[in-house]
């Protein structure tokens, strides 16, 4: 038996996986609308959320023109990390990343897609500031997570506890391997440090959605579904919360 109780959804092809989130993350997103005072979506960075986001873009250009206008103005997201020293303008750079897949087909500004100022003089100092304006702005609601192959969530390195608060943290050989694809294939020009969201920030969201796809995951995968939260495998604080949806093909669930 799984060690939590969550909500698992399965699809066999990633693709079918990727619409069925994105229809309930527009959903989510029709009823923050409805909302007075709505939390900000707590949104995530690499190849898996790609096709995620399109799906997601494709749905919201469907919407009547009053509606999405209300959304775009209304908008308020938090990244959960950023690498430290690549410029905004970086094509490596997470603001980068958010800029191509949401800001620009969704005509949102830099202002709304919020991150980590991973150029900032004062890194440590940086990631204070984004960790209090978070909380400022109420903590995320919906928060999407991808799932690493070492088990981190965010740029949340194990060993890892719950407790752990947005800061600068040091990137694992395993994490800088597994993100060279956007810098020549050669991790040792992935940046070795970033800013991230703590998973005590994490912990925080209304509901949290873990997305899980290929068979590189599967091992990871299995670990969070069955062992106990440890610092070793910083995904399993999850257990912790009473609202974590898993999506995951079937490669990952192989």
């Amino acid at each position: 038996m799984p060690a939590f109780p969550h909500q698992l959804v399965r699809r066999q092809e990633a693709a079918d996986l990727m619409e069925a989130c994105s229809a309930l993350l527009e959903l989510r997103l029709q009823q923050r609308l409805e909302q007075q005072h709505p939390r900000p979506l707590g949104l995530a960075t690499g190849r898996t959320m790609e096709p995620l986001y399109a799906a997601l873009v494709q749905r919201l250009k469907a919407w009547p023109a009053p509606t999405l206008e209300a959304l775009r103005a209304g908008w308020l997201s938090f990244n959960l990390d950023e690498y430290v020293g690549l410029p905004g303008a970086d094509q490596a750079s997470y603001r980068h990343y958010m800029d191509v897949q949401l800001g620009q087909p969704l005509g949102l500004s830099s202002a709304q897609l919020r991150l980590p100022d991973g150029s900032d003089d004062d890194p440590a100092a940086a990631a204070a500031a984004y960790g209090s304006e978070l909380a400022s702005s109420g903590g995320a609601g919906f928060q999407l997570l991808g799932l690493g192959s070492n088990g981190h969530v965010g740029f949340n390195e194990p060993p890892c506890d719950a407790d752990a608060r947005c800061r600068v943290v040091d990137l694992s050989p395993a994490t800088r391997q597994q993100n060279a694809g956007l810098f020549a294939g050669d991790p040792e020009r992935v940046p070795p440090q970033a800013i991230t969201l703590g998973v005590r920030e994490i912990l925080q969201a209304e509901e949290i959605h873990l997305v899980v796809t290929g068979v590189a995951k599967a091992a990871v995968l299995q670990r969070l579904l069955h062992e106990p939260p440890t610092v070793d495998l910083p995904a399993s604080w999850l257990q912790q919360h009473p609202q974590v949806w898993i999506w995951a093909d079937g490669a990952a669930l192989h």
